[in-house]
């Protein structure tokens, strides 16, 4: 089991929810955590609480992963805080209207933003790095939605299917460099985010998500997990 303790993690969407949990129980490992989100209260409460709680080391960056350079200088704020990156989680996320039918052109283009694009700003300014050295772990925030498509869910599903195949040709392009990645994908998660109605079935909580993303990284080195589905009961 691969030790965590003094690696680097830039997570996004880290002010409350998945992101949030992922960033506690990163702490807890003893990683050094960067919380990056939009709201800077939010980020400075998450923060308190891992540096009260577990005496963890913390940086807060307000980000908008929707804009290219805001997510390159949160990576270079990471690097002149903790000296390098050894983790990117890309858990910033938005659920909006997604039935093609409803027309809601704004909500489309603002889940492609943020889903699809911001990821992919985060994986591009952390590679080079990652590849020179031979290690680093990117862990891509996905869904159950991308593989099962509901009639209201068309255009979020087809962000979390494109971060699948992300995901997927990432790791391929990436095979025997060192660098590993995963996608993880919750089923109904008890956040914000997630719908109010699920029936009699029980929601996850955020920290199931969380340790999740904990045991794909403590693999050993050689081991690449690449798929995680996290489903309630």
């Amino acid at each position: 089991m691969l030790n965590l303790q003094n690696k680097v993690a830039v997570i996004t969407g880290a002010s409350s929810g998945i992101g949030k949990a992922i960033a506690y129980e990163l702490a807890q490992q003893q990683v050094l955590v960067v919380l990056a989100g939009r709201d800077q209260s939010r980020l400075s409460n998450v923060a308190e609480t891992i540096k009260s709680e577990l005496n963890g080391r913390v940086l807060t960056v307000v980000t908008d992963v929707t804009k290219r350079e805001a997510v390159e200088q949160l990576i270079d704020q990471a690097k002149a805080e903790f000296g390098q990156v050894d983790i990117l989680v890309n858990s910033a996320g938005q659920m909006l209207s997604s039935a093609i039918t409803e027309g809601d052109v704004a909500a489309w283009e603002t889940m492609l933003d943020v889903n699809v694009k911001g990821s992919l700003y985060g994986i591009n300014a952390v590679l080079p790095d990652f590849k020179s050295r031979g290690a680093g772990h990117i862990i891509n925030i996905a869904s159950i939605s991308g593989f099962e498509v509901t009639k209201t869910s068309t255009m979020y599903s087809a962000t979390k299917a494109a971060l699948h195949s992300i995901t997927a040709g990432l790791e391929k392009e990436l095979a025997r460099t060192g660098v590993r990645v995963t996608s993880i994908s919750p089923g109904m998660v008890d956040t914000p985010l997630g719908s109010a109605d699920w029936g009699e079935r029980k929601k996850l909580e955020p920290k199931d998500i969380a340790e999740a993303v904990v045991y794909a990284l403590q693999q050993p080195a050689h081991v690449n997990v690449n798929e995680i589905t996290v489903r309630p009961v």
